[in-house]
C-alpha cells in the first residue's frame, strides 16, 4: 500500500511538472540534440502537456486505489 501511494505521488508530481513546464522539459531532454532549434514546436508542447495530464491521472489513481480496495 505504501509503495502505491508513494509511486502515485511521484507520478502526480512528474505529471504536473510536464504539464506546467513543457519548455523546461524540452530544454533538458531535446535541445542538445539540435543545433538549429531555438524553442520547442507547438506540437511538442501540446503532446507533452497531454502526457503530463495522463501521468497525473495515473498518479491520482495509484494514490486512491489502495484506499478504495480496503
Amino acid at each position: 500500500m505504501l509503495w502505491s501511494i508513494g509511486g502515485g505521488i511521484f507520478l502526480f508530481a512528474l505529471g504536473m511538472f510536464l504539464f506546467l513546464k513543457p519548455d523546461l522539459v524540452w530544454k533538458l531532454t531535446e535541445e542538445w540534440k539540435s543545433y538549429r532549434a531555438d524553442e520547442p514546436s507547438a506540437f511538442y508542447l501540446k503532446v507533452t502537456k497531454i502526457g503530463g495530464v495522463l501521468f497525473a491521472l495515473c498518479g491520482i489513481f495509484m494514490i486512491l486505489l489502495p484506499l478504495i480496495l480496503e
